[in-house]
């Protein structure tokens, strides 16, 4: 292994440790705790070690983010396989979806509360949150013929019904009719829109 090899997987190694860092202390105490101070102290790195590797707060919490698109894109993937243009499928990925939301609080809102400067439903969108949205579009595509505004549309519902239900804004054991809702809305959109041709 050359001196740059070295170097680059050293460099790596500590901006893992960095974020691994942040999500620990955001799980356990919150975004207000994590601080580059904070990290500093956690990891046993100087402050200049960090702001060598993140510009700022932001940007951590945007490699969080980045992370838990990786992640959420597995478990849908996962929950999007067997995808056969059934209703239940829709169901498996708007479960999985809230699973994902309600089990990992700080890395949700890391991913889509807080400010970062990652970029969405643009070119430039980076293929960890591109995977996430393929993933339920895979799940959608079979109910629609304009599957983006059919996932952006899918997603928004869940995610507005994965927020009001962290923030106790809804009624708590009503879960399972509110996303039955949306899904049949989906297959019902498919349904009465025009053949594709």
């Amino acid at each position: 292994m050359g001196i740059a090899e070295r170097k680059s997987r050293e460099r790596a190694g500590r901006e893992e440790r960095i974020v691994a860092a942040a999500r620990a202390v955001a799980e356990s105490e919150g975004w207000d705790a994590v601080t580059i101070r904070r990290l500093a102290k956690e990891i046993e790195y100087s402050q200049p070690i960090l702001y060598s590797h993140f510009a700022n707060r932001d940007a951590i919490v945007a490699a969080v983010a980045v992370e838990g698109f990786k992640e959420l894109a597995t478990v849908l993937g996962e929950a999007a396989g067997a995808a056969n243009g059934k209703r239940e499928s829709l169901m498996d990925v708007a479960m999985a979806y809230f699973a994902f939301a309600l089990s990992r609080p700080a890395l949700y809102e890391a991913m889509f509360i807080l400010p970062t400067q990652l970029q969405f439903a643009e070119a430039e969108t980076r293929s960890e949150l591109r995977a996430g949205f393929d993933a339920i579009a895979a799940a959608v595509s079979p109910f629609c013929a304009d599957v983006e505004i059919v996932t952006e549309t899918f997603w928004a519902a869940l995610h507005g019904l994965a927020e009001l239900e962290r923030s106790g804004r809804i009624r708590p054991g009503m879960r399972d009719k509110r996303i039955a809702l949306v899904v049949q809305a989906i297959v019902d959109a498919g349904s009465n829109a025009p053949m594709r041709g």
